[in-house]
């Protein structure tokens, strides 16, 4: 089993992180590859960035032939389309590649694709299409195969939905009734981790695991509160009295969530994702269990029955108020340079005048500093140049404060205080810096 290698695409992901980590404890030689990974990711000499979805089939056999590849984890996928994120070009055409790529690598190699439960005939969103699709593909290459079409996974990291549930978990919000009802069953990613170890240690000629399909999860239904209770339990928010929000609210979320999402941004709650909640996840993971012989996790044994840590706390409190931390912070320096430009220009440009600067500076200055804080909004409100913009922001508002206390210190006493407040407006873009990370 030592000399199996496995080449895991999507290795920074929910379910590519743990499952690269996990094998490798269990002796296996694992090659992990991701578009992106930071410093925390880079767990091991075989681990490597790498544009994965740009490679044609060439390329990826390549791949396959140096790192002698025995079996390939496709842990690849993504949401919703929006800038950057394609479903069907990471659903389908890479599949389709990577297909290719295996039947012309010249090595036995078996393919473990990780997939989503359900019915085609309830299959309404384009993630859910494509990810059909290419189990169709799959199905027909004739490479050997098993597809993995596990539950809501719960890792011991959070992302997306899962970081979601712990957030309502930790506040005393609800759902709306009838998404808090919809059938959810889970699965723990260590069952997943030794699905897929127990197959790379088949033999690839073994006519029993040459095509399978099978459903990972609880064999027992659970609802989505059924989810969330240990985690309230775990939290210690298990009694609290809850508010339940409006469906039109989590409505009206999704469509802000689809709005970031062309911003860079990769929120949680986006309309697949609340197409995808309101379906549910369900299945059979009898024909599994049968013929893995593993028995799947219980919640209790999967989140602990312990109480939570505090960084737990603290990541559930945070993660949905980082949406308003960086929202009102975007809001802030767009409006209070839009008011000074177009709407306040007299009295912003009086300040500077009654303070006896040199009347041909005073326009230039109230321009310009106008413009420098909207583009510091600008910045912010984009994922790609939001630490640009909180940085940008900082150093802004020093030097205004510093700026102010040489050239016009009363302004530090006046009634309403607006430079004494800058303080506080550094400390939250500060915040909002340190917990910018998705992952």
């Amino acid at each position: 089993m030592a000399e199996r290698t496995i080449l895991v695409l999507g290795a920074s992901g929910l379910i590519g992180r743990f499952v690269t980590g996990d094998l490798r404890a269990r002796g296996f030689r694992v090659v992990g590859v991701a578009r992106s990974r930071s410093p925390a990711h880079r767990m091991s000499a075989l681990d490597i960035e790498l544009p994965i979805l740009s490679l044609d089939a060439a390329a990826l056999a390549r791949l396959l032939r140096e790192h002698a590849v025995d079996v390939v984890v496709n842990c690849l996928g993504v949401l919703q389309d929006g800038p950057g994120s394609d479903t069907g070009a990471v659903h389908r055409d890479f599949v389709a590649r990577l297909l290719a790529a295996i039947g012309g690598s010249g090595r036995p190699t078996r393919l473990v694709h990780i997939s989503i439960p359900g019915t085609v005939e309830a299959d309404r969103t384009a993630f859910a299409t494509t990810k059909r699709e290419a189990e169709r593909l799959i199905a027909a290459s004739g490479v050997p195969h098993a597809i993995l079409r596990p539950g809501f996974v719960v890792a011991p990291s959070a992302y997306g939905g899962s970081a979601m549930l712990r957030a309502l978990a930790a506040f005393p919000l609800d759902l709306p009734g009838k998404e808090m009802a919809t059938r959810f069953q889970p699965i723990a990613v260590e069952d997943i981790s030794a699905t897929i170890a127990w197959l790379a240690a088949c033999d690839i000629d073994d006519a029993a695991v040459q095509a399978v399909n099978w459903d990972l999860m609880q064999a027992e239904p659970v609802t989505m509160a059924g989810v969330i209770m240990p985690f309230r339990l775990a939290f210690g928010t298990y009694g609290w009295p809850r508010i339940a929000m409006p469906s039109l609210m989590l409505d009206f979320g999704a469509k802000i969530g689809d709005l970031a999402s062309h911003l860079g941004w990769i929120p949680p709650m986006r309309s697949t994702a609340i197409a995808e909640l309101r379906r549910g996840v369900q299945g059979d993971p009898s024909a599994w269990i049968a013929a893995t012989g593993i028995t799947p996790k219980t919640l209790v044994e999967t989140i602990g029955r312990h109480p939570a840590t505090i960084q737990d706390k603290w990541f559930a409190r945070l993660f949905l108020v980082k949406a308003l931390i960086l929202a009102s912070l975007v809001a802030f320096w767009l409006v209070s340079g839009f008011i000074a430009l177009f709407v306040s220009y007299r009295a912003a440009a009086g300040i500077l005048t009654a303070h006896n600067f040199p009347p041909a500076l005073v326009d230039p200055i109230t321009v310009g500093t106008s413009l420098m804080d909207m583009s510091i909004g600008a910045l912010i409100a984009f994922r790609r140049t939001a630490a640009i913009g909180l940085v940008a922001g900082i150093i802004a508002s020093l030097g205004y404060m510093f700026g102010a206390a040489i050239l016009t210190p009363d302004l530090w006493v006046e009634p309403l205080g607006a430079l004494v407040k800058t303080g506080p407006a550094i400390v939250l873009m500060l915040v909002a810096l340190l917990i910018l990370d998705n992952r």
